[in-house]
């Protein structure tokens, strides 16, 4: 159930050039929040008024931490980066719904790209059988490392070469060419529906969690609509990623608009 809290930073640090890890002590948030699910981060500054949406990277059920893992891309992103252990800032979260778990997928494959990266981490931990990493990054990778402790296989492809397969993901995963039984994928939108045809033209289904601009991040303001078509809807309608997503199949959104 989505409320507000007021959590205390633990611990905030740079983990690549332009990146972010923020861990915030908040013994609700992590305790009910789900994989793929986000929180409103506001600024402390009145003139930013608006709350930022940062995806939830991991929770710590027992420790009852939650971490964030945010890119510097504006003002209020970048007030967040002055923050130091100790502040305590506002949130509102959980919100959104998050990634499907289910039963009879032996082979998941994680698809992400850049600081789509982080929601996978949790998303990992909760899966049973193969999980294969495919993660597509312009130069320096992010998050490998704590894929990899919680069974990962992990995959690279970066844009200059840097690490891993030079290209990007898609083209990663022409070359490995694993048949899995699920595609979770997260990052930006030119990927996601690169990967939905991918998966679409092997058979395997696919969840895309959806990044949009976001006011409210609760479902009033209409301000972050996605054209859907959901299974026996005659037409699309205009979902909002905040509420009924951020996690669609890829097969209902019309990518083409």
């Amino acid at each position: 159930m989505k409320k507000l809290y007021y959590p205390t930073i633990i611990e905030q640090k740079q983990i690549a050039q332009g990146i972010f890890s923020m861990k915030l002590q908040c013994d609700e948030i992590a305790g009910t929040a789900l994989p793929g699910q986000f929180i409103n981060l506001y600024c402390k500054e009145h003139e930013l008024l608006l709350p930022r949406p940062i995806s939830i990277c991991e929770t710590d059920k027992q420790k009852g931490t939650v971490m964030l893992v945010y890119a510097v891309v504006g003002r209020g992103t970048e007030s967040f980066s002055r923050l130091q252990k100790g502040d305590m800032i506002k949130v509102l979260g959980p919100l959104g719904n998050g990634f499907k778990i289910e039963k009879g997928v032996n082979i998941h494959m994680l698809v992400g790209g850049g600081i789509g990266v982080p929601p996978l981490v949790e998303l990992s931990k909760h899966l049973k059988g193969e999980v294969y990493a495919f993660l597509g990054f312009a130069h320096n990778p992010i998050l490998v490392g704590k894929l990899k402790n919680y069974g990962a296989k992990i995959l690279v492809a970066t844009e200059d070469g840097n690490v891993g397969f030079k290209g990007n993901v898609i083209e990663l995963l022409d070359k490995k060419d694993i048949k899995g039984d699920m595609i979770y994928s997260c990052g930006p939108k030119p990927m996601l529906k690169a990967v939905s045809e991918w998966a679409k033209g092997r058979g395997i289904r696919a969840q895309v969690s959806m990044e949009e601009r976001m006011a409210c991040g609760i479902g009033v303001c209409m301000g972050c609509t996605r054209k859907i078509k959901k299974k026996g809807e005659k037409d699309w309608q205009n979902r909002k990623v905040c509420t009924d997503g951020p996690v669609f199949w890829s097969e209902e959104v019309i990518w083409d608009e």
